[in-house]
């Protein structure tokens, strides 16, 4: 990359300094779904706008890498992983998180209910499914810390973003995220009693019960840029906006919903609010100063499981602790700030979650 100033990377503008609107460009990790229900609803109730800001969604895919889209200049921002974002980073990405937007880990590992695996060490000499693309960072590191060898002590399958090969009894145990994939399972029907299947039917192991879960979504900016002061400026603005945005699905959780499926997405309006709900749970109550504030123990944990956790092939996630500016609360704490001071609740203490019933196949 080029220095920030250079003909090729024109300095960033002013925010809304010549009364337009400033461009913005946010790579999303994934296919548009709840999961970015904040930054849809940032949009759409024109909260960037009020920054000054025009922000363009990219929509993320299966062969799409956030952290490299924002680090080669085609994006403003990106949201992903930190342990994906950090592997990335080690191999020469400049990116920095600036905020710390899902606070917990949403990730599981589902079995049948009467398989008899509760937790990481029952994996043992079963068929153990995950995704691979650094998704299976946390099983790895709840089976190494049960004392676990992933490449000796479980037959690891590659597993499909669904949940077909658990209902199909082909795999013992399924990687899911709360928020999407295990909501599948309750909305598949139980052939036997022609019902859909319920949370009794399923074991959870929960890699946050394990102690080994890391930290997921984030907000990426570019590390260069962000040594140029309207970039700087940007950041805190686009962040501000970010803050009202998931503050109003905290608060409209249905209204949300209906913008996420207008937005495009493929999954139905009950498996949406399933979504919604429990996307919620990892962002709200937020701890400390509040919303997107990195927690230093996170942190270390996340960063401590890169370094330490082999994979199959016997690799680490990073070979050496992050260098440079790998996370700021700068921005966020501003951002936090003007948030407050338009009368947002940052920390959403009395936020409690709501009971959703799926329907089948999340219609």
């Amino acid at each position: 990359m080029t220095a920030c100033g250079t003909a090729d990377t024109p300095s960033t503008p002013a925010p809304g300094a010549s009364g337009a609107l400033t461009p913005i460009k946010l790579q999303l990790q994934w296919f548009f779904q709840a999961q970015f229900a904040g930054y849809i609803a940032a949009v759409d109730q024109g909260f960037y706008k009020e920054q000054g800001l025009d922000v363009e969604l990219l929509e993320g895919g299966v062969d799409i890498v956030p952290q490299t889209v924002l680090a080669t200049g085609k994006a403003d921002y990106a949201i992903a992983w930190v342990p994906k974002a950090l592997a990335s980073r080690e191999q020469g990405a400049g990116i920095t998180d600036v905020g710390q937007i899902f606070a917990r880990s949403g990730t599981y590992q589902v079995a049948w209910k009467d398989s008899g695996i509760t937790k990481a060490a029952d994996l043992k000499g079963k068929k153990v499914g995950n995704w691979g693309f650094g998704n299976e960072f946390e099983l790895f590191a709840g089976m190494t810390k049960a004392g676990l060898d992933p490449s000796k002590d479980v037959t690891l399958v590659q597993q499909q973003f669904d949940m077909q090969a658990l209902l199909k009894k082909e795999i013992d145990a399924a990687q899911a995220m709360s928020y999407n994939e295990y909501a599948q399972l309750l909305e598949a029907k139980n052939p036997a009693t022609g019902q859909l299947y319920t949370a009794d039917d399923f074991a959870i192991i929960d890699w946050k019960t394990e102690g080994s879960s890391m930290l997921q979504d984030a907000v990426w900016a570019n590390t260069e840029k962000l040594s140029d002061p309207n970039y700087q400026a940007q950041t805190v603005k686009f962040l501000t906006a970010t803050i009202k945005g998931w503050a109003f699905c905290r608060d409209n959780a249905e209204k949300c919903r209906d913008l996420v499926v207008a937005k495009g997405s493929k999954l139905g309006k009950s498996h949406q609010l399933w979504q919604m709900n429990e996307v919620n749970k990892l962002v709200w109550p937020a701890a400390g100063a509040g919303i997107g504030v990195i927690d230093d123990a996170a942190w270390k944990q996340t960063v401590e499981i890169s370094q330490t956790t082999k994979n199959q092939t016997g690799d680490t996630v990073l070979k050496a602790a992050p260098e440079g500016l790998a996370y700021t609360n700068d921005y966020i704490n501003q951002a936090i700030e003007q948030a407050k001071a338009a009368g947002v609740d940052v920390a959403g203490s009395a936020f409690q979650p709501a009971t959703v019933t799926l329907t089948e196949g999340g219609a």
